[in-house]
Parts: C-alpha cells; sequence; structure tokens
C-alpha cells in the first residue's frame, strides 16, 4: 500500500492510456468476439450459434483465395520491403556528400506521407496502356503492344508488391540510417586499423550493429501483412479482383457490403489469429527478446 502511494503520481499518469485502450480497443475486441458467435442482425434478437459462422467461413473458397493472397502479397511486401531500404541505407551510408544523402532521403520519404488515394492514382496514371509513361517507354523502346497492367491478372499482384514497397521505402531506410548512425565510429577505425576494406567494414561491423533495428523492422512489417486494405481497396477492380483480394477485403465484403456482420466477425479473428501465430514466430526466429 505505501509502495502504491509513494508511486501515485505514475499510475495517474497511466490511468488515460488504460483507459483510451480499454475504450478503443480492448472493448471493440471484446464486442467482436461476442458479435462472432451470434446471429447477429441489424434489428431483432441475436441468438447465440456457437462457432457456426467460423464454420461459414473455413467452408468458404473465397476465404482460402484471399487468404493465399494476402500470403503472397504480403508476403512480398515483407521481403522486398527489408532487403531494398537495407541496401539504399547501406549505399546512402557511404556517400560522402551530405547535401547528396539529405536530398535522397527526402526523394525517398516523401511517398511515405501520400495517402493510398494518391499513389493509386499515380500508378493508374503511369501504366495506362493508352498514355502512361511506362507503356510510352516500352512501345519507344522495344516495340512492343501497349500492356494493361491494371487489369491484367499475370501483374496483379506484382504491381500491389511493388506500389507497396516504393511508399514505404523511404520509412525503412531511415530507419536504418538512424541505426546506422547509432553505430560507435570507433569500430570503424579499429577496423580499418586491422586493415578492413569498405566491404569488409560493412559485413562484420555495420550489419552485426544493426541486427536489433533489422529485428525491430521486421516485426513491425510482419504486423502489417494481415492488415493490408488501403491499398486493394483503392487500386483493385473486378478485371483483378480474383487475384489481389485479400482478408480484410474479404471481412469488408461480408461486412459492409452483403451485411453479414456474424461471418465477418469471425474472419477478422481469423486475422488476429494469424497475426498472432506469425509474429510469434517471426519473435522466435529472430530471437527477438534478445534484442
Amino acid at each position: 500500500m505505501r509502495l502504491i502511494k509513494k508511486n501515485s503520481i505514475f499510475y495517474v499518469m497511466m490511468l488515460p492510456v488504460i483507459v483510451y485502450f480499454a475504450v478503443f480497443s480492448y472493448y471493440p475486441l471484446a464486442k467482436g468476439l461476442q458479435t462472432s458467435l451470434q446471429d447477429y442482425k441489424l434489428m431483432g434478437e441475436r441468438p447465440y450459434i456457437g462457432l457456426d459462422n467460423y464454420n461459414q467461413v473455413i467452408h468458404d473458397p473465397t476465404f482460402w483465395d484471399a487468404l493465399w493472397n494476402t500470403v503472397y502479397i504480403g508476403g512480398g511486401i515483407l521481403i522486398t520491403g527489408f532487403i531494398a531500404p537495407l541496401l539504399i541505407a547501406l549505399s546512402l551510408n557511404e556517400v560522402m556528400k551530405s547535401w547528396f544523402k539529405r536530398t535522397a532521403q527526402l526523394v525517398l520519404y516523401v511517398p511515405h506521407l501520400l495517402s493510398w488515394v494518391v499513389i493509386g492514382g499515380i500508378f493508374i496514371f503511369l501504366l495506362s496502356p493508352d498514355s502512361g509513361l511506362v507503356n510510352l517507354l516500352l512501345v519507344q523502346i522495344f516495340g512492343i503492344q501497349p500492356i494493361n497492367f491494371m487489369a491484367d491478372e499475370a501483374w496483379a499482384r506484382i504491381i500491389m508488391i511493388g506500389s507497396a514497397v516504393w511508399k514505404d521505402m523511404g520509412y525503412n531506410c531511415i530507419l536504418f540510417l538512424a541505426g546506422i548512425a547509432g553505430i560507435s565510429p570507433t569500430l570503424y577505425e579499429a577496423a580499418r586499423m586491422d586493415g578492413a576494406t569498405r566491404w569488409q567494414q560493412v559485413r562484420y561491423v555495420t550489419l552485426p550493429q544493426l541486427m536489433n533495428t533489422m529485428k525491430v523492422i521486421l516485426l513491425l512489417n510482419t504486423l502489417g501483412i494481415f492488415r493490408i486494405f488501403d491499398q486493394i481497396f483503392v487500386m483493385r477492380n473486378p478485371a483483378i479482383a480474383s487475384k489481389v483480394d485479400v482478408l480484410m477485403m474479404y471481412t469488408f465484403q461480408k461486412g459492409i457490403m452483403e451485411i453479414r456482420i456474424g461471418p465477418a466477425a469471425a474472419a477478422s479473428f481469423f486475422v488476429v489469429l494469424f497475426t498472432l501465430v506469425l509474429a510469434s514466430v517471426v519473435r522466435k526466429m529472430t530471437r527477438f527478446d534478445e534484442v
């Protein structure tokens, strides 16, 4: 009791945070779990039906198609969106001109500030078969027929992965650069005294010292794999829907478009479950607790 009274100011400071998470996170989560167990209707009685909503979702082929699309697109974004910014950060770290380094960081970071509505518009404009810059270059340089990228199933997932990686490239790159900036210069000095080349300094000093930053970025990106929605909602169209509709899109269609709240809530809990399992696997594989 005396300890609580002594630290009372800290408990008072924690109270708004606890209330915030209780109201905006845990209550909706509990309400969603309740809804997933009900024959939920907008009006009238809502009887409990056990796991029937989960059973409906499991036996829906569209759900498994959405899960495969999520794994394909999310996995592509996770891998490419981790390696590409790391390579760029390592390259920028070797640049001696500070003005060039700052300019490059600014240019790379700008797409992260744009909404998916703007990003989607940019890609639709660039990839247009009539006047898009990409098709104009393909026709002029290679002499091939214009490709309708945004309506071609073969390109659909690649475009989704590429646009997502491009958007967040600068953000992840800056996180890597911040990690590199925290490495002690004495380690590089010791390496140079031992005759290490620039590549050996990167391999034996920068990358090992950057390991904790890489673990954090990998885990944060992993948590976002099953939450992809805005990008798909903006850039999808009926021609490529079967190749890009992900789990959150499936939940949106069930809950909002078809007003089937129960199955939508059940599908959303599958998303939570998959995210927890994947995050646990990544934590275990990367030994995250040793950060």
